[in-house]
């Protein structure tokens, strides 16, 4: 027996050139429909799938919700929405961020691993942080291929370098060899009766968060246990997880976080609270100076002084946590968790 293939490639920081690189190689007939994650915001304009269609000769459009999938058609996430794969189908989704991003790449790369299993063929380019490094190990779990781009080849090498740490990856390829190897790996049949992992009980229950179901309903709580940390996003407590050697968190709202991103994320929320202290100390200093000068007006000038000192002391104070701000490195930069 014969199974269709999907690839799937997913892509941030420095991805729109990757990708026009990739589509512009692939010939008008390949052998398997081509979905795309390219972390974006949800302001953006939405024209990727114009930039892709005149890279190449293939046709690239935004999904449309539960649009047939179609051989040498390259599917496009919208801003704002996880693109998910179901038999023959493709969807789009509000289901929460992951990684801090929606579109997500885990998403997309976690139900091609449950639907397609072998067939599935995932592709890693240049980007920040992680995304992408789960959803290619469970396509390497049930049996499909991995694909990175070579770090040393990459504009931001964190996210292929992160998914080769992690993932026991099929091909490390440069840019310009990674259009080549799909077209071979497409033109060759898969046997849908090989052996392919058993779907781990973790990644249904995440493939039904992204596809919009109450995590709790999903059967969060069953897969993972209560950590001493809260979500970034909604303040809830997440919940961690492990797989493999990975491990990563959820709230019971759904929101996902790799121990890389959520690090920045609290790195994030710590630059916003001492960007508020500053704030308040320096507002703090005017009202004091203001009240000082209207002191000596009224000829209270002991009073005034007291005031005007207390106010230098705010001010030494707010240059204090302004330089720490403008010192501190990252806290996902420790991590390669």
């Amino acid at each position: 027996m014969r199974s269709k293939r999907l690839v799937v490639i997913g892509a941030s920081a420095g991805g729109i050139e990757a990708l026009r690189v990739i589509v512009g190689a692939l010939p008008t007939d390949f052998a398997a429909p081509i979905c795309v994650v390219l972390h974006t915001s949800p302001q953006s304009p939405g024209i990727l799938d114009g930039i892709l269609t005149r890279a190449g000769r293939l046709p690239a459009t935004n999904v449309i919700n539960r649009e047939r999938l179609q051989d040498g058609h390259i599917y496009v996430a919208p801003p704002d929405f996880h693109l998910v794969v179901e038999p023959g189908l493709v969807r789009v989704t509000k289901g929460p961020r992951e990684n801090r991003f929606r579109p997500a790449i885990d998403p997309l790369f976690r139900s091609a691993a449950q639907i397609y299993g072998p067939a599935a063929i995932g592709v890693i380019l240049t980007g920040s942080l992680d995304d992408g490094t789960d959803g290619l190990w469970a396509i390497k779990q049930l049996g499909g291929t991995a694909i990175v781009q070579d770090p040393r080849d990459a504009l931001f090498p964190s996210m292929p370098q992160n998914a080769i740490d992690h993932v026991n990856v099929d091909y490390s390829l440069r840019l310009a060899d990674i259009a080549p190897m799909l077209i071979r790996l497409t033109a060759a049949p898969v046997d849908s009766t090989a052996p392919s992992g058993d779907v781990p009980d973790v990644l249904r229950v995440e493939v039904k968060i992204a596809m919009e179901h109450n995590p709790l309903d999903a059967g969060l709580e069953r897969v993972a246990r209560p950590s001493r940390f809260a979500c970034p996003e909604c303040h809830g407590v997440l919940l961690e997880l492990k797989e493999g050697t990975r491990v990563k968190f959820r709230c019971h709202t759904g929101h996902a976080y790799s121990v890389a991103s959520l690090l920045a994320a609290i790195g994030e929320g710590i630059e916003a609270s001492l960007w508020s202290a500053v704030r308040a100390l320096e507002e703090g200093q005017l009202l004091l100076t203001r009240m000082a000068e209207h002191l000596k007006a009224n000829h209270d000038a002991t009073v005034a002084q007291r005031l005007i000192d207390r106010a230098v002391e705010a001010q030494k104070q707010s240059e204090v946590i302004r330089q720490l701000v403008m010192q501190r490195a990252p806290l996902a930069e420790a991590s390669s968790v």
